[in-house]
Parts: C-alpha cells; sequence; structure tokens
C-alpha cells in the first residue's frame, strides 16, 4: 500500500467528499487530519493574477498565448513558463490553470488570444513546453479546457459534435501531447460533446484516464459541476468553485444510496492527494513577496515580445527606421499611448506598469527626435473605469478612490482605498457573506472642459450619483449567465453631464449584492471628444515617418462572447488609408489576439502585428521599429483578406449544436480545401533578412510507428544574422482515405549570419503519417507514397519529396 493509499483509507466517507468538492472560489478545503492545506489556484496563462481581484495585487504579464505560439520557440516557452510558477509560488499558488489547448476554428471565436493556434500539432509542441516550464518549479499546470471548447457563443451549453476521427487527430491532439510532456491537471469543459456534457463525459475516462495513462486531476471548469451522479460516476475529480450544491452532503448521500461506488470517490481522492505532493500542499506556504521588477525578468518578457512579432509586410525595406534619418515621427491611432497588453475575461492580471508603443519609442529615440500623437479616432463605446489620476478618496484625501462594502441596514462592514474604479471583488478574503451594497465613491477633478460621459458599471439596482444629485438609479437584469458576464463585464449606463476642468465633483457609483448575479462594479468617465482623423492625417503629412497602431477592444475580443465580424472597430480602416495616403513612410502595428482584416494592407509598406505584448510590449515595439532586434515571429493562425473566404467561420449553434462539417480541414488545411487565397498564410512571417532554400534531404523509407528526420539545407542570404523557421508538410497523394490536402508534420528553427549555409535537421513524428481508424479504434498506417513539402509558410513551399511508409 502506497503512501496516497493509506491517506485515502484513513479518511471517513465526508472527509473524502469534501477534499473533492471545493473549499472557496480559488481553493480547495483543507484537510486537518492529514496535515494537508487547501490548494490554492489562479486564472492564467499570461499572469498569474492569485485569489484576488485587486490592483494593488500585481502580477507580471506575459504575451498573449498567441504570441507565444508565434514564437514557434519551445525553449523560449518553457523558459516563461517557469517563469511563471516562480509567480505562482511568491503568491502561493499550487494550481495555473492554464494552457488553453483549444483550438482557432474559427477567426471569430472571442478568446482565441488566450489559446495558442489553428493547428494541433503546434499547439500540443508549445503547450507541452509551457507545461514542462510550469511544472518544473512545482506548480501544476492545468491543460484547458478538455475538449471541443473553440468559441464562446453558448458556450456553457453548447453541443458539439465532432466526428470521432476528428476528435482524435485535430482537437484531442493537444491533450494528449501535454499528458505525454506529464501534465497534472486537466479542465473540463462547460459545453457538451456528441450529446454527452464534458462534466462527465466518458472522454474523462478514455482515453485520458486509461488509453494515455493520466495520473492527474480533473478539475471541472468553474460552476461546470451541475449535477450529482452524473459527474460523481464519471472521471471528473475535483468540482470548483466550493462550496457546489451538487457534491457535498448530495455526493455523500449518493455514494450511502449505491448510485455512485465509493471505489470511484477513493481514486478520485488518490488523484487529489498525488497533486497535493506534487505540489507541495503537505508544506506550509511561503510568505508571498512583491512583483519582481529587476531587469533580468524584465529583459525576458521584452525577449517573449520580439519572438512573437510577426512582420507580416516590409515593401522596399521600410523597417527597420534608422534613426539618423528621421527628426519627427508621427505615433497616431487609439492603442499608441494606451496600449492593449492583454485580452479580456477571468485571466486578466494587474501589472506593475505598462509600457506603451508611444512610451517605448520615447525611451529608445534620441532626444533631438520629435515624437507627436494623437489617437485619431475612438475605438470603445464601454465606460472607461476612472483611475488614480484625477482623483482623490473622499475620506482620506490619497489619489484613488473609496470603496464600500454594506450590510441590508447600511452598517459599514468593510472599506478599502483602491486606485481603479472597476472593482471586482474585495481586496481581501474576509467574510463578507452579510454585503447587501457595494459602493465607490471619489472626488474626481476634471481634466477638460466639456460634456463628460459618467458611468456605471454593474447589475442589480444602481445608483449613480454627482455631487449628490442623482444621474442613474433603476435596476438593470441580467443578459446572461455566462461567469465572464456576470463577474467580470457586467451591463452598463451611461449619462452626459456638463464638467468644468479643474472644478472637482463628488461621484458615487452603488449597486446591490445578490448571489447569483457577482458584485462587480465600475465607476467610469469618459471625456468630451471631437473629430480628430484629420488633425492626425496632418501630423503623419508633417513627420518623416508614421508609426500607426490599431487592434481591438475588449468589447470586441474578450472571453465570454465571440466577435461580430473580423473588421478592426471604430473607424480605424479609415484613419490607416488616410495616413497612408497622406504619407508613404507609414508602419501599421496591428494590436490584437487575433486575426483582423487589413483592406489598406497593401497601401502601406510595412504591417506588424505586436499581438498582445504584455507589460513589456512598448520597449519590445521600439526595438524592432529601430532594428535592435528582429521580428520573431510566425503565423500561428492563417489571416484572411475577406471574410467571405474564410472556411470555417461561424460559431453560432442551431438550436443548440455546433456542427464541427469541416472535419479535419481546419485553419490552413480548410483554406487549401477550398482553394481561396488568405491574407497571409500559417507560418507566414518575415525578418530583416531572407532566406534560399537549397535541398531536401528525405529517408527513402519509413518504419510505420517511428519517427524519422529530414535535413534541410537552407542560406541566410540578406545583410544581417537572421532566424528562419524551416517548416515542414506532408500529403498523401492518391490515399483511400479523406485526408487533408496537406499537414504539419514538423518544424525547426535555425538562426545563421549572413550568406551562411546551414543544415537543418527536422524531426517527424510517429504520428504525422497515421490516422484514427474508426473501425479498428485504433492509430493506424496507410502505407505508400507519402510527399514532404518544405519551406516558411503553408502558402510558400519550394522543396518537396517523396518517401515510402510501409
Amino acid at each position: 500500500m502506497t503512501d496516497i493509499d493509506r491517506l485515502t483509507a484513513g479518511l471517513d466517507l465526508k472527509q473524502k467528499v469534501r477534499l473533492i468538492s471545493g473549499g472557496g472560489t480559488f481553493r480547495t478545503s483543507p484537510e486537518p487530519d492529514l496535515g494537508l492545506g487547501p490548494l490554492v489556484t489562479s486564472d492564467g496563462p499570461v499572469g498569474v493574477r492569485g485569489e484576488r481581484w485587486d490592483e494593488a495585487d500585481t502580477a507580471l504579464l506575459l504575451p498573449s498565448a498567441t504570441a507565444l505560439a508565434a514564437s514557434w520557440d519551445e525553449e523560449l516557452v518553457t523558459e516563461l513558463g517557469a517563469l511563471l510558477a516562480a509567480e505562482a509560488t511568491r503568491k502561493g499558488v499550487h494550481l495555473l490553470l492554464a494552457p488553453t489547448l483549444n483550438l482557432h476554428r474559427s477567426p471569430l471565436g472571442g478568446r482565441h488570444f488566450e489559446c495558442f493556434s489553428e493547428d494541433p500539432l503546434l499547439t500540443g509542441r508549445i503547450g507541452a513546453a509551457y507545461v514542462r516550464g510550469v511544472q518544473s518549479g512545482g506548480v501544476a499546470a492545468t491543460a484547458k479546457h478538455y475538449v471541443a471548447n473553440d468559441s464562446e457563443t453558448e458556450r456553457l451549453t453548447l453541443d458539439a459534435v465532432v466526428d470521432e476521427r476528428t476528435l482524435r487527430e485535430v482537437y484531442l491532439a493537444p491533450f494528449e501531447a501535454v499528458v505525454g510532456a506529464g501534465v497534472w491537471a486537466v479542465m473540463s469543459a462547460y459545453n457538451r460533446v456528441n450529446g454527452e456534457s464534458m462534466s462527465e463525459s466518458p472522454l474523462l475516462t478514455e482515453p485520458l484516464k486509461g488509453e494515455w495513462g493520466f495520473d492527474g486531476l480533473v478539475v471541472s471548469d468553474w460552476g461546470a459541476v451541475r449535477s450529482t451522479e452524473g459527474p460523481g460516476g464519471s472521471g471528473m475529480d475535483l468540482a470548483m468553485p466550493g462550496p457546489n450544491e451538487h457534491w457535498g452532503e448530495r455526493l455523500v448521500a449518493a455514494v450511502e444510496s449505491g448510485l455512485v461506488p465509493e471505489e470511484l470517490i477513493d481514486d478520485k481522492v488518490r488523484r487529489y492527494l498525488r497533486l497535493a505532493h506534487r505540489v507541495g500542499a503537505f508544506d506550509p506556504s511561503p510568505a508571498p513577496t512583491a512583483t519582481p521588477t529587476d531587469p533580468a525578468t524584465r529583459g525576458l518578457l521584452r525577449r517573449a515580445a520580439r519572438a512573437g512579432a510577426v512582420l507580416l509586410r516590409n515593401e522596399g525595406g521600410l523597417l527597420p527606421l534608422d534613426p539618423a534619418r528621421l527628426r519627427r515621427i508621427a505615433v497616431l491611432g487609439p492603442n499608441a499611448a494606451t496600449a492593449r497588453a492583454q485580452g479580456g475575461g477571468s485571466a486578466g492580471v494587474f501589472p506593475v506598469a505598462t509600457v506603451s508603443p508611444l512610451a517605448g519609442l520615447r525611451a529608445a529615440l534620441p532626444p533631438e527626435v520629435e515624437l507627436s500623437h494623437l489617437p485619431g479616432v475612438r475605438t470603445g463605446t464601454r465606460p472607461t473605469p476612472l483611475e488614480s489620476a484625477h482623483c482623490r478618496n473622499p475620506r482620506t484625501g490619497e489619489p484613488g478612490l473609496l470603496v464600500r462594502y454594506l450590510d441590508a441596514s447600511g452598517r459599514e462592514l468593510h472599506l478599502e482605498h483602491r486606485l481603479s474604479g472597476r472593482v471586482l471583488e474585495p481586496s481581501v478574503t474576509t467574510d463578507l457573506t452579510e454585503a447587501r451594497t457595494v459602493e465607490i465613491s471619489t472626488v474626481f477633478r476634471p481634466p477638460v472642459d466639456g460634456r463628460w460621459r459618467l458611468g456605471v458599471i454593474g447589475l442589480g439596482r444602481i445608483l449613480l450619483r454627482a455631487d449628490g444629485r442623482t444621474l442613474v438609479d433603476e435596476y438593470v437584469v441580467p443578459e446572461s449567465d455566462d461567469p465572464t458576464y456576470l463577474h467580470v463585464s457586467p451591463s452598463y449606463r451611461q449619462v452626459e453631464l456638463e464638467l468644468a476642468a479643474g472644478r472637482e465633483v463628488t461621484l458615487l457609483a452603488r449597486r446591490t449584492v445578490e448571489a447569483e448575479h457577482g458584485r462587480a462594479l465600475s465607476l467610469a468617465a469618459d471625456p468630451p471628444g471631437g473629430p480628430e482623423l484629420a488633425a492626425a492625417v496632418e501630423l503623419a503629412r508633417a513627420a518623416d515617418a508614421v508609426v500607426v497602431v490599431v487592434g481591438t477592444t475588449d468589447e470586441y475580443e474578450s472571453e465570454g462572447f465571440d466577435r461580430p465580424d473580423l473588421r478592426l472597430p471604430g473607424e480605424q480602416d479609415a484613419l490607416v488609408a488616410a495616413v497612408a495616403a497622406a504619407n508613404p513612410a507609414t508602419v501599421v502595428v496591428v494590436n490584437s489576439g487575433g486575426p483582423v482584416l487589413m483592406p489598406w494592407r497593401e497601401q502601406v509598406p510595412a504591417v506588424l502585428l505586436s499581438w498582445f505584448p504584455g507589460q513589456e510590449g512598448g520597449d519590445a515595439l521600439a526595438e524592432l521599429l529601430l532594428g535592435l532586434a528582429e521580428p520573431g515571429g510566425r503565423l500561428p493562425t492563417t489571416w484572411p483578406d475577406r471574410e467571405a473566404d474564410v472556411p470555417v467561420l461561424d460559431t453560432r449553434p442551431v438550436d443548440g449544436v455546433l456542427a464541427y462539417r469541416e472535419g479535419l480541414d481546419v485553419g490552413h488545411r480548410g483554406w487549401l480545401r477550398t482553394g481561396a487565397e488568405p491574407a497571409y498564410w500559417f507560418g507566414h512571417g518575415l525578418g530583416y533578412s531572407s532566406w534560399a532554400y537549397l535541398g531536401l534531404e528525405l529517408p527513402q523509407q519509413v518504419v510505420p510507428g517511428a519517427e524519422f528526420t529530414a535535413r534541410v539545407t537552407v542560406r541566410n542570404t540578406g545583410p544581417r544574422r537572421s532566424r528562419e523557421v524551416v517548416q515542414l508538410y506532408l500529403a498523401r497523394p492518391g490515399s483511400a482515405l479523406d485526408r487533408p490536402v496537406r499537414w504539419l508534420a514538423g518544424f525547426a528553427a535555425v538562426t545563421a549570419e549572413p550568406g551562411e549555409r546551414v543544415e537543418v535537421t527536422v524531426l517527424v513524428a510517429a504520428r504525422a503519417v497515421q490516422h484514427w481508424s474508426v473501425d479498428e479504434r485504433a492509430w493506424a498506417t496507410e502505407p505508400g507514397a507519402f510527399t514532404a513539402l518544405v519551406g516558411p509558410s503553408a502558402g510558400e513551399l519550394p522543396l518537396s519529396g517523396e518517401l515510402f511508409v510501409g
């Protein structure tokens, strides 16, 4: 009998069930008889927020998952994973709820910034690297959301109908890869797959725990366990958050009545205790420490942002810019001064500071180069929560805002000083179950005259006052039961009020607290706006070079909903077109987490994709624009030229069902099937050099079930040291099976000096030539000739050769 078996046997049924039923929002229950504290969880994947939604509880902010995958650099991602483990440890977190392994099935997916790629191989390799890094620090990674949770519309209930072969070869493949890498936890999805809720799906047992040999813990997505016997009798191990009304006493009763075998509970507990041992939950947690701001840490985050940035276009060699030839640069666009560093939703963190593109360029350029800036257009309609600038706490006078939690009689239960008008949860874990009202107040000194838009964000009975005058007083009924809507981005109300610059006004926002509606509340203010596009064009006309930073907002790209279309919000397309017409030396930086349409892309000489670059994005961008470093990224997802050409676009279920009719042809495979030409292919990305593909050497014969290597000869034909990602795709002409036109089978990166000729070894796993046999319920190999195609993207493959399998 192992130690874990002995510990399990020493617990009674109620103790066992308490362990696996959750203990709070982000923690499980302790078990004093075992000397075991709670397991503490935290959202990811680009930072470790911890248990609190508090801007004072800061965290490092990495580039978005799409940016990490765009690096095609497993060593870098492992290094970043280890950094996240250190962050988790300093915050007392045992279980990081990341990585997200769902695929970019449709570019409309609202949460794609949190996922790696459209391709199962790239997602699996980057995901495995992430897991290895996190778990090297003794923190559990959690592969999520198992499985087919690839869009947000009706995500809590939709039924993804996926055929067995597609499920195995495409959507389960990344999870199989990270299980092979030793992941310690897997999170089940909200949705159903082929009629079965993933909280009680047979897929939790087979292939996950059986065929793949996963010995870790399956945890539910938050609130996804909605019944007792089904999840209790399945491969689900831990219901979160707690207490969960469907487990706890109900699960004890189900076991005692014979509806759920106790040996299944014992298996869940053993898995829980195994994880507790792995993450050190039997040991005291270290005291929290401050967020690191040392040069090495910031340098790593800056390197990550550079590595994921994708240079899509560079006609005429406009980039890199030469500071010695520039006297005046116009930095335009709504994301230039306040760049979007991360996506929206539950995974948000609070960085110590974020470097904007404007600030990064100002720091990198010599002082004699003049920088001018205008946003040019507005993009958002949601209210902007107040920050500490121009605000003071009405009770203490400090810069910031006052937050109060009141009981039903109006008695003050808790108060705190905050630096932001956005308050999702109290900054302490104090029991505030008696709280019936949340209130935010501040004394606001408007920096400009005009009609300001004042707003309150929240649900239930809401109130907004200015100097005691009631502006809003109504009951806001929830529009959705999605947790992100309820707890992160609820509905809002706005009014306009004439304010004078420098004249203080006391603002107050209040909402009622109802358990099922969360307690998020924001006090917001947006300044009056006038036409800026014409003024931005004039700045561009007078500049030696122009950098236009465009992108998405939380309203268009976030957890909880899918995008209505692929256009940039607001009048950003008009801004770019007008600026490009005024100044041919225009660089466009795209600050988004997923694909957007770029109707102006051939009107500008240079387009650089920064993704959501994390806290150091501005400094990294400056280094790239000025040639201090080379953009290292390659697209992890195909970018369309026209929305109508996208092979798989719709994310809206019909009568609750989302049919994956495209089968294996997701992403670039779908584009190849339809024959449509995208704007930029999967794998595309330029550097500041050029490459020649000279030769391909393949084995003459490949044994079924064995990996093989290809040798590719390339030369750096450009003027500077550069990195290239060599990609190998396979095709099977004349196959008796329905296969993609071609599929990614392997990749490897190489760095070379100008003129240097190098040989690159690309390892191809055995699975690349296998298919899932539905008849045999096993992996099989179709013998015969396969074609290998090699190049820098799925659409540019200058080398090819044949190999025989069998």
